[in-house]
């Protein structure tokens, strides 16, 4: 049998890159179905309210600050939060930045920054978790990647690299998790209103608020299957233009982002 999707009866759930945008939206969405959620970020006052957030609508969200970079810390926090708080069964791995790169002029910088926090700050909470969820022979595992991870999309070099990364990470990853009764999934978001996209420089179609993300995502992980795509009108283009030939594909791709014609 495949693995499936667990509930609050399981253990708690954890959820990294919660200050703001996706995470934040999630951590009190997942809090409402009534899983006790610790929420991890670098900033300790925007966890502290979310907290009171949480509290005000009486829920429950633990702070618990990470750079998700540091592996050790990373590895103590898991220890910690099973330690005070149980099991956690359901694991959100959505830290992530993104750095906008020009490609005439790249900046070593942005590519080292969005590596070491999209990729190996992903695997430096997911190893230490799947070695529990293994033991237990229970647990759910979501890594947040993006469609821009489908294929090339202008300013996206060091970004979609990292999340073409991590979409190949939980599919090599599945064949393994599934015969231990981990169920690992992966999430595509289109474009969704938060810091990070407003920072770009080019039409955004079927834009979805912050909280509708979050619902798709919840909605998805009750679901148990492994891809988690919204909204399908936009994401499921982004596959068939995938498929095309490179003669076809940068041409319309082009054209759609407005990077036809533009001048250097």
């Amino acid at each position: 049998m495949a693995p499936t999707p667990v509930g609050p009866k399981d253990g708690i759930a954890w959820v990294t890159g919660a200050s703001s945008g996706i995470g934040r939206a999630l951590a009190l969405k997942l809090a409402a179905q009534g899983f006790t959620v610790v929420a991890s970020a670098r900033s300790a006052d925007d966890l502290t309210a979310l907290e009171a957030e949480a509290q005000s609508a009486g829920t429950r969200i633990v702070p618990a600050v990470l750079d998700v970079t540091d592996r050790a810390a990373a590895q103590d926090l898991i220890a910690a939060i099973e330690a005070r708080h149980g099991p956690i069964a359901l694991a959100v791995l959505n830290a992530g930045i993104y750095l906008p790169v020009d490609g005439l002029a790249p900046d070593i910088g942005r590519f080292t920054k969005s590596f070491a926090v999209n990729l190996d700050g992903t695997v430096n909470c997911l190893a230490p978790l799947i070695e529990r969820m293994v033991a237990r022979r229970r647990g759910q595992i979501a890594i947040v990647s993006s469609v821009a991870g489908y294929s090339g999309l202008p300013t996206s070099a060091a970004y979609g690299a990292t999340k073409a990364g991590l979409t190949n990470l939980a599919e090599s990853l599945k064949f393994d998790l599934d015969r231990a009764d981990v169920l690992i999934q992966i999430v595509h978001p289109g474009f969704v209103e938060t810091p990070a996209t407003a920072k770009n420089p080019f039409p955004m179609p079927c834009l979805v608020p912050v909280e509708t993300a979050a619902a798709r995502i919840a909605t998805g992980l009750a679901s148990g299957r492994f891809e988690i795509t919204f909204p399908r009108r936009f994401t499921y283009v982004l596959k068939l233009l995938r498929m095309l030939p490179y003669g076809l594909y940068f041409p319309l791709v082009a054209r759609a982002t407005g990077w036809r014609g533009k001048r250097p």
